[in-house]
């Protein structure tokens, strides 16, 4: 039952990343940073915000820790900035998302019911998502899903075709 629930969400996780790579490609390194309105996401921070939940997915998968993401640099209480240099160029971007998606990947095949059965390791997250298999349905669907719907609005406001 473990193999086709992680197979499952593989599915999803693998369809987001297609999804992503698609909503992006025709962008240059200065569209990746285009605020249409104040507190829109621009692509560049959406990307580096979904970038830090890589690894809390594979820690989650895996039986480790993890810092509070939410006081990341781009953490859910961080705000989309004007400065390139912060974000990297939109290959950097997305390629370090492509690796996080592997590595979430790698960690999924190779965990276990007792792994993911432990107690949510998040002290903040443990009422939401009391076992730390509980949060992978909504960080790798829900969470990400949010975020490419964000860009794909984004696009809309630029004038840019729907992928």
């Amino acid at each position: 039952m473990l193999d086709l629930c992680i197979e499952s969400l593989l599915i999803g996780w693998d369809r987001n990343l297609d999804y992503a790579k698609k909503l992006v490609a025709d962008l240059s390194d200065e569209q990746m940073m285009l605020q249409p309105r104040p507190g829109m996401n621009h692509p560049a921070w959406t990307f580096s915000h979904m970038n830090i939940y890589h690894e809390v997915i594979a820690q989650l998968a895996s039986g480790g820790t993890f810092p509070d993401p939410r006081e990341h640099r781009f953490g859910m209480l961080s705000k989309p900035e004007a400065e390139a240099s912060l974000y990297g160029t939109k290959q950097s971007i997305i390629g370090q998302y492509e690796q996080g998606h592997a590595r979430v990947a790698e960690a999924l095949r190779n965990t276990s019911a007792a792994t993911l059965e432990r107690p949510m390791p998040l002290e903040r997250w443990k009422k939401l998502f009391p076992k730390a298999g509980s949060a992978l349905g909504y960080l790798m669907l829900v969470h990400e899903s949010t975020h490419l719907g964000q860009i794909s609005a984004w696009r809309r406001v630029q004038g840019l075709a729907s992928v």
